[in-house]
């Protein structure tokens, strides 16, 4: 999975391992959703763990009742001056469907609390990946739907277990 290529909302590739080598949170992420809000939380998970070795990392997407319309540039830009946000953003990409980003089709191998896997349901689906085990297995990837607010005890739990890992 950290071999993956990501394409940054600046439009230079990465490899998803040198955006985040170690623990990450990734959430899809757009502007114009009833969700939208949650950026502020997503922010203040990177703030108070990215010292401890987490990334936060948003990739916009389009692909939920057109709720992210803009381009990579204005993007950034609503995100820095409503919300602050200072964490990662990827190019605005798909989740589900032809053309999903490589990145997603492995997160989504990710189980939700009810054990559920598979197509990404909403923006704001949020990912806990565990940093790569030392056998090279892959990572544990924890899944939390579009309604689990980012301060949600359940997520900062897989965040900390996640850094303990």
């Amino acid at each position: 999975m950290r071999d993956i290529n990501v394409q940054l909302a600046t439009g230079e590739t990465v490899k998803f391992g040198d955006l985040a080598p170690g623990p990450v949170l990734v959430v899809n992420v757009a502007s114009k959703c009833g969700f939208t809000p949650q950026y502020a939380g997503l922010e203040e998970l990177h703030r108070e763990f990215g010292p401890k070795g987490l990334a936060v990392i948003g990739m916009p997407c389009n692909q939920f009742l057109r709720q992210e319309p803009g381009s990579n540039d204005e993007i950034a830009e609503f995100c820095s001056v409503n919300y602050g946000v200072t964490f990662p953003l990827l190019a605005k990409g798909k989740v589900n469907g032809r053309g999903t980003e490589p990145l997603f089709k492995e997160l989504r191998r990710g189980k939700d609390g009810l054990g559920a896997a598979g197509l990404v349901r909403w923006n704001f689906e949020k990912f806990v990946v565990e940093a790569d085990p030392a056998d090279g297995s892959a990572p544990r990837i924890r899944r939390f739907r579009s309604s689990t607010e980012p301060d949600d005890p359940m997520i900062r739990e897989a965040i900390e277990q996640a850094l303990a890992g």
